[in-house]
């Protein structure tokens, strides 16, 4: 739509978002009760394995999925960071999601992939073992847990904390509602990008990748048994 040379675009289709908010909710139960400890570590691992089968779908609908929601459509490049820094993008840089915003995503997905790995062969020595440490030697055991509980951690959560000042910031400094966006899906841009393809035929294409992605998980899972 076309109102005032700007246009309301859909940017973000529903099996998008709908990771975005799940996988948000996971990280504050894992983080909740990971500090409790004790008898919440029993939904530690759940969610963990939660936000694994998540990954997994993330990973795979950055090939199939809505047009922004594609990994190649994510501004890596430098030339792209050096003419946002420079106010010279384009609607076509900036659609989606903008290449600052473009390398958060990819370091909270890699830290993330790496943090819930690591609680895959972690061992705390006390009541809570990963079901894959019995696959590895003790050594690799003890540096997963390690970065697992120390490193990985505190590099997650200055990665989460970052991603919420820079939502912030955006929203008070250049008036853009990136949280409502991720809510609806659409933005507002000032000049006509294509449209992410958000029909029932695409949604019925995320849950049967979601499916398949659980039913990874479950088997990873069981290797260790």
């Amino acid at each position: 739509m076309n109102t005032d040379s700007s246009f309301t675009v859909h940017i973000w289709d529903l099996p998008t978002r709908i990771f975005h908010w799940v996988l948000a909710a996971c990280v504050v139960g894992l983080v909740i009760s990971g500090n409790i400890g004790g008898n919440a570590m029993v939904w530690h691992f759940r969610l963990g394995y939660v936000v694994f089968g998540l990954l997994l779908f993330r990973g795979g609908w950055g090939f199939i999925g809505g047009h922004w929601s594609r990994w190649s459509r994510l501004p890596l490049g430098w030339k792209h960071v050096q003419s946002y820094l420079q106010g010279q993008s384009s609607s076509q840089q900036i659609a989606g999601h903008n290449p600052l915003g473009s390398w958060s995503v990819v370091a909270l997905l890699f830290f993330l992939s790496l943090q819930v790995g690591t609680g895959l062969f972690s061992d705390d020595e006390i009541a809570n073992t990963g079901p894959l440490s019995s696959l590895i030697s003790g050594t690799w055991v003890n540096l997963a847990t390690s970065w697992h509980k120390h490193w990985g951690k505190l590099i997650l959560l200055a990665l989460v904390l970052l991603h919420l000042t820079a939502i912030v910031w955006y929203s008070w400094r250049k008036r853009q509602a990136l949280v409502s966006a991720m809510w609806h899906g659409n933005k507002v841009l000032p000049d006509s990008v294509p449209a992410s393809s958000d029909q029932n035929r695409s949604r019925w294409l995320a849950v049967s990748l979601m499916v398949l992605a659980c039913a990874l998980v479950g088997f990873v899972v069981s290797l260790g048994s």
